[in-house]
């Protein structure tokens, strides 16, 4: 005679208003104890981060466990039985026909929510010992609490800023200048470090091109792991891929797609404008070229319909305007709601 062999299968939801390692850890037991896990994701104002890249974290991290997001889940939290009943609802309507065995939370809702599904109630970590973490408290301090956050979370709630500009348009100073004040880091212009090493008679190859954006992005990815909530950037593949185009009359396959995927890497785009006195140095092809190849990018943004702000006036001018901005923007929005 053979035993029926019952599916576990287990059940957690929450905002993961970032993802922590309390969510982790709670992830990790319910995996540990059953044979398929269903996670369901709620939308929220309590954080930018929309829906989906909150669900991305959890794919990434944990690719077998069975997402759904709940666009249109009840806004209510509490522990009145109007505000339970409306939630039970909504997770057994959700689930369907999906039987859940167990129900995982670290919350007072654990009871209430495993009773209606006729599902155990495990309970993991709720005094928050092992683990002791919480995502209002990396809301208020998510820098301080970076420990908590995995790299590709914590990746996804930096601020990529961009400074574009010609040639002595301003772009180290402010973006120097501006990682001091925000206690944060900046990336230097690696097209630059690259070009000065490098060019011979003033110049570099097509294929000597295709080795900057990729280092550069390199570079930028761990600087953002190190970031206190913003990465201020000097350029970025599109300007690399602007000199490209100047030098050789087109860009390599390797830097033009660098160039494309450089117009979602960032969160806000600054164009510094030539109302500055000229620097007029060795490396640089005067001011005439300055005007001419500043007109360049600021045709190449409006081909490829990146919103930008442009930053004029001293550096204390500018310093502000990016603050101003920066005051009212967060990471997610589009600069257009502004």
């Amino acid at each position: 005679m053979h035993l029926k062999t019952i599916m576990k299968r287990g059940l957690t939801l929450g905002k993961f208003a970032p993802l922590h390692k309390g969510h982790e850890f709670l992830l990790k037991t319910a995996l540990s104890e059953v044979d398929e896990l269903y996670v369901l994701i709620y939308d929220t104002d309590v954080i930018s981060v929309p829906l989906q890249v909150r669900a991305g974290w959890i794919k990434e991290l944990f690719p077998t466990i069975i997402i759904i997001e709940a666009w249109d889940g009840p806004e209510g939290y509490g522990d009145t039985p109007e505000i339970k009943k409306v939630q039970e609802e909504y997770i057994l309507k959700r689930l369907g026909t999906v039987k859940i065995t167990h129900f995982y939370s670290s919350e007072f809702y654990g009871g209430h929510v495993s009773k209606a599904l006729g599902a155990i109630d495990r309970r993991v970590d709720e005094a928050r010992r092992v683990i002791p973490i919480s995502g209002t408290a990396l809301r208020k301090n998510t820098f301080g609490l970076r420990a908590y956050l995995s790299d590709i979370v914590y990746k996804d709630l930096v601020l990529r800023v961009c400074f574009l500009g010609a040639p002595s348009t301003g772009k180290s100073t402010l973006t120097i200048k501006l990682s001091a004040i925000y206690d944060t880091e900046y990336m230097p212009e690696y097209g630059a470090e690259f070009w000065l090493e490098n060019q011979i008679n003033r110049r570099i190859t097509l294929d000597q091109f295709e080795l900057i954006a990729p280092e550069h992005h390199n570079r930028e990815d761990e600087l953002v792991l190190q970031s206190n909530g913003y990465l201020f950037c000097d350029t970025c593949a599109i300007t690399t891929y602007m000199f490209a185009k100047d030098y050789h009359g087109m860009a390599g396959p390797v830097l033009t797609q660098y160039a494309k995927m450089a117009e979602k890497r960032y969160d806000l785009f600054f164009l510094c404008d030539t109302d500055i006195p000229y620097h007029d140095t060795w490396e640089r092809s005067g001011n005439q070229k300055r005007q001419w190849f500043q007109n360049q990018i600021i045709g190449d943004l409006k081909e490829r319909k990146i919103p930008f702000i442009r930053l004029a006036g001293t550096l204390e001018e500018r310093v502000q305007k990016v603050q101003k901005v920066l005051r009212d923007f967060e990471k997610y929005d589009t600069i257009l709601d502004h």
